[in-house]
C-alpha cells in the first residue's frame, strides 16, 4: 500500500552539490543530480549559474533528501522554522551520523537520552542546515513524547 509522505527539499545558493556530497558521506545513499547547464532551460539561465543544481536527491532505504541551488525572486533566506528529522534504526547509527552531520558545524544539543526516553539531539551543520536526530530503542518506527 502507498502512503502519503513528506520529503525534505533543501534550497541552497550555488553549494548545492558540495552539501549533498557532504550529506551522501555522512548518511550513505546514492546522490543523483542534474546541474543547470545539463537541462532543457540551460541556453535561459546566465552562463555563471551553468554548474548550479536544477535537482539532486540522495536516497538510501526510506531516506529521502532533495535539494535545488534554485532560488526565487524573493532570495534565499536561512532561517531556524525548518528542521531535518532523522528518526535512527540503532544506537550506532545516531552516534555515526551525529558525528559526522555536527563537523564544521554548531551542536545545539548534545546527543543524550532524555526523560522521555530516547536518544536525541540537534545541530546545525556548517551548511546551516538545521538537525533533529532520534532514536527510541524501544520503537525506533516513531518519535514518542
Amino acid at each position: 500500500m502507498n502512503m502519503t509522505q513528506i520529503n525534505s527539499y533543501l534550497t541552497f545558493n550555488g553549494n548545492c552539490l558540495e552539501a549533498m556530497q557532504f550529506y551522501k558521506e555522512c548518511l550513505g545513499g546514492k546522490l543523483l543530480y542534474q546541474t543547470i547547464g545539463d537541462s532543457p532551460i540551460s541556453e535561459k539561465i546566465p552562463k555563471q549559474m551553468k554548474h548550479y543544481i536544477m535537482h539532486a536527491s540522495l536516497s538510501k532505504e526510506r531516506l529521502l533528501l532533495m535539494a535545488s541551488d534554485i532560488v526565487d525572486n524573493d532570495k534565499l533566506i536561512k532561517g531556524n522554522t525548518i528542521s531535518l528529522f532523522l528518526n535512527c534504526s540503532s544506537e550506532k547509527e545516531i552516534r555515526e551520523y551525529y558525528e559526522k552531520l555536527s563537523q564544521g558545524g554548531k551542536s545545539n544539543y548534545q546527543l543524550e537520552y532524555n526523560y522521555w526516553g530516547v536518544l536525541f539531539g540537534t545541530l546545525i551543520d556548517k551548511f546551516g542546515t538545521h538537525w533533529v536526530l532520534n532514536y527510541n530503542k524501544n520503537r525506533s518506527e516513531s518519535f514518542n513524547l
